[in-house]
């Protein structure tokens, strides 16, 4: 089972696992579960009740009671909605200390300008690390991928990650997977022991040193060649649930080497891609393809594993880790 993708939405493996068993059953009681997946009935009652109260089963009255099964594909839309929500509330808050942000006199906050100034402030508070380095990867960049040798984390940072000094955690915007050779520099890093997951929508360009020290900047500052240092304060808190949050929603990219047939690199980055919801345009360009030729390998891939739309193909090849 898809435990995984569950909990990329806030699903424990229980509740997966009884909703799952539900599903081919159309409705059930306790006992029936029981049989189907030798939990303890109390265990299946516990998550059933949480399965009620988010929406994804519903409650028959009578003695037994029975239940339901919301269809699978409604089911990702609820979830993934009520994440967003969630999401958007954070990214609103905020949104709503940007003023403060610019004009506090405090030395918890550092303005920083120019994009030179601040591509240098990403690297020193990358090193400055001595546990772990959150970010955000996203697009366009301060300083153009390959200008300094290296269109991911530098060599430096690479070499700590791969000695395992520093753990790094990474979750790329879908434009930046897109990016031509970009994949292929994420799965390089990805080998050296970086965990990497991707989501459409990354709100801020962003890199958190353990939890000491952090640089964002906002679409709007990148405009104005701005970025923001934050320290030890409510902000910082801020800027690591905001990445938690982003993080838990995200979907996994580092399951490279757990296959259960064999696919090729090309496949491995085009389901990559499909994953993150990318458009047929964006992968032909990444792969320098023809829209026909896009179209034809989604629908050999979907046939393989089974899925009536790209999302489902790009859902169970990260069950499968395929990416």
């Amino acid at each position: 089972m898809g435990c995984a993708v569950w909990e990329t939405v806030g699903i424990p493996a229980t509740e997966a696992q009884v909703y799952e068993a539900l599903i081919p059953q159309g409705m059930a009681t306790v006992d029936g579960l029981h049989r189907r997946t030798l939990l303890k009935p109390a265990r299946i009652t516990r998550a059933l009740t949480d399965l009620v109260g988010r929406g994804l089963v519903t409650k028959t009255p009578g003695r037994p009671a029975r239940y339901t099964a919301l269809a699978p594909s409604l089911a990702g839309s609820v979830l993934i909605a009520k994440r967003e929500y969630e999401l958007g509330k954070l990214q609103q808050y905020l949104n709503g200390l940007e003023e403060s942000l610019r004009t506090a006199p405090d030395e918890r906050l550092e303005v920083v300008e120019g994009a030179t100034r601040i591509y240098q402030a990403f690297v020193r508070i990358q090193r400055g690390a001595r546990s772990e380095v959150r970010a955000f990867d996203k697009p366009p960049y301060f300083v153009p991928p390959g200008e300094h040798g290296d269109d991911g984390p530098n060599l430096e940072e690479r070499r700590r990650l791969e000695e395992g000094r520093v753990g790094y955690r990474v979750v790329y915007d879908q434009e930046s997977v897109a990016l031509p050779g970009r994949l292929e520099n994420i799965w390089d890093g990805i080998r050296r022991g970086e965990r990497a997951r991707v989501v459409a929508g990354v709100p801020v360009k962003l890199v958190i040193s353990d939890r000491a020290e952090a640089i964002v900047s906002s679409p709007a500052d990148f405009e104005r060649g701005l970025a923001y240092v934050l320290r030890p304060s409510s902000l910082l808190d801020l800027a690591s649930g905001l990445f938690e949050a982003t993080w838990d929603r995200a979907l996994p990219l580092n399951r490279t080497g757990r296959t259960d047939a064999p696919i090729d690199d090309t496949d491995r980055q085009l389901l990559g891609l499909l994953a993150t919801g990318a458009t047929d345009e964006v992968i032909a360009r990444t792969f320098g393809w023809s829209i026909r030729t896009v179209q034809r390998h989604l629908h050999e891939i979907m046939h393989r594993v089974g899925a009536r739309t790209r999302f489902q193909a790009g859902m169970e090849a990260v069950r499968r880790g395929w990416v």
